[in-house]
């Protein structure tokens, strides 16, 4: 039994020690503890044990020699659609019982390709169908695995996605036939389903406390949304115009609902004095709109003009290609604002941190924090950038000199078939409209041929 003791705790030491991970004279940038140059990080157990200058190299650790690079906190992108086997459940207004969660897709080869570009966290979204749509999930980049628990952040507040606009409009009063068709219609499909959930929440109560001797019908749809009231789950709006933004926040008051984020925001700098006293967040495009009617008007100074007013900004890609370049798209904001380095490092780091809730373990590099990098050649704010290597949990998910030239997991050439499908698509229309857009599309040129049909025919 003590030999078998003996060599437990010895496999056990060899696992902690292949765990650890020496970053040797790099230009640390901390984002929140300003730059250090020629500095060692030392990496135990996927944690960050040590940031300081000339850490000796101990016996069986692995070591980067990061001379003459530039090591920054891994990327984080508040709003993405890869590694999602779907993105919207169309079926109704209201979907906040379902969770993309349950459908995530550990081999898509976007998680790959975002690592090459620095990325090492994104937030799995639920697309924009519904004014108050299914549950979102926070994922780590450990590209590699087949389970996809292995993607999950542990401990990651829950999230959840509601959309204004056009889309829940086009989708239900144009697709479906039903509320909402107009923008106040979607308020009031919002403002039905908080009260049908307080009511829920309330009934449940009373017959916790004896005051009903039966017990409500359960409700996994009301359920979230009150845990949504009571401050548990996360709200990320998709949104554009600055009336409708306006909008949420007061039926958000309303309900004393206080955590929200706005996604896209292409109007937010019209409003950004009330998105900062209300403590809403907003994660934008640098300089996407004009795709559709209601991004018609925006401006490339929208994340400094909301940053500048003290709103928590972070820029996002809502693209499985962008994603790849979300250190350029931060950049472009000291162009368009004058945003100095840290800011603008910030809006793809910390920021988008304290978006989803887990700034206590990611997006700055600090003691304790997770062991989560991306390592340049040049400054990342440099249109002459180049990341080398990309590191999650202490351990590196991608680099750019020892990576085979193929990394999809199920190609097999002895296979008639592959599992892998690549689907092209253009950033013009947004991925938040996943699966809805092609139905949309579908039922429009079933009309058009009708349409013809009939100018044909007089039967």
């Amino acid at each position: 039994m003590l030999k078998v003791k003996i060599i437990l705790l010895l496999s056990i030491s060899g696992l902690l020690q292949a765990q650890q991970l020496l970053i040797k004279n790099g230009t640390v940038l901390t984002i929140t503890r300003g730059v250090k140059e020629n500095t060692d990080i030392f990496v135990s157990n996927g944690k960050i044990q040590r940031i300081d200058k000339n850490i000796p190299i101990t016996s069986g650790t692995e070591v980067i020699d990061a001379t003459g690079l530039f090591v920054m906190p891994g990327i984080i992108d508040a709003h993405s659609h890869i590694a999602l086997d779907v993105v919207n459940e169309g079926t109704n207004p209201v979907t906040a019982e379902v969770n993309v969660g349950d459908a995530l897709d550990p081999i898509d080869i976007s998680i790959y390709r975002a690592l090459a570009g620095g990325v090492t966290i994104s937030h799995a979204m639920h697309g924009s169908a519904n004014a108050i749509g299914g549950q979102c999930e926070t994922i780590k980049h450990r590209y590699g695995t087949f389970n996809p628990d292995d993607l999950r952040m542990v401990g990651a507040p829950r999230t959840i996605k509601f959309a204004l606009g056009e889309n829940p409009i086009r989708t239900h009063g144009e697709g479906n036939k039903i509320m909402p068709k107009t923008r106040m219609g979607v308020e009031q499909v919002i403002r039905n389903a908080f009260s049908e959930a307080m009511i829920y929440l309330k009934d449940w109560d009373d017959y916790h406390k004896g005051l009903s001797k039966n017990s409500p019908e359960y409700s996994l749809r009301n359920e979230t949304i009150g845990e949504i009231i009571k401050g548990n789950i996360l709200i990320h709006c998709h949104s554009y115009r600055a009336d409708e933004i306006l909008m949420l926040l007061k039926v958000l008051k309303d309900f004393n609902v206080k955590k929200v984020c706005f996604q896209h925001a292409n109007e937010g700098f019209k409003v950004a004095p009330e998105l900062a006293e209300f403590g809403a967040s907003a994660s934008v495009f640098a300089d996407w709109w004009a795709y559709k009617f209601e991004v018609y008007y925006s401006t490339a100074y929208n994340a400094s003009i909301l940053t500048r007013n003290g709103v928590v900004t972070s820029i996002n890609s809502d693209s499985e290609e962008l994603i790849r370049h979300l250190y350029h798209e931060a950049a472009k904001t000291q162009r368009y604002g004058d945003l100095t380095d840290d800011e603008a490092l910030s809006l793809i780091t910390i920021n988008p941190a304290k978006q989803l809730g887990i700034d206590t373990w990611v997006g700055s590099i600090e003691t304790g924090k997770d062991a989560d990098f991306a390592i340049f050649k040049g400054h990342p704010l440099s249109v002459y950038a180049i990341p080398q290597i990309t590191i999650v949990d202490g351990k590196v998910e991608f680099d750019i000199q020892k990576d085979q030239d193929d990394m999809r997991m199920d190609i097999n050439p002895v296979d008639k078939y592959t599992h892998f499908i690549e689907m092209g698509s253009g950033y013009q229309e947004s991925n938040c409209m996943k699966g809805v857009s092609e139905i949309l599309m579908q039922e429009s040129y079933a009309d058009f041929i009708r349409f013809l049909y009939s100018k044909n025919h007089t039967h």
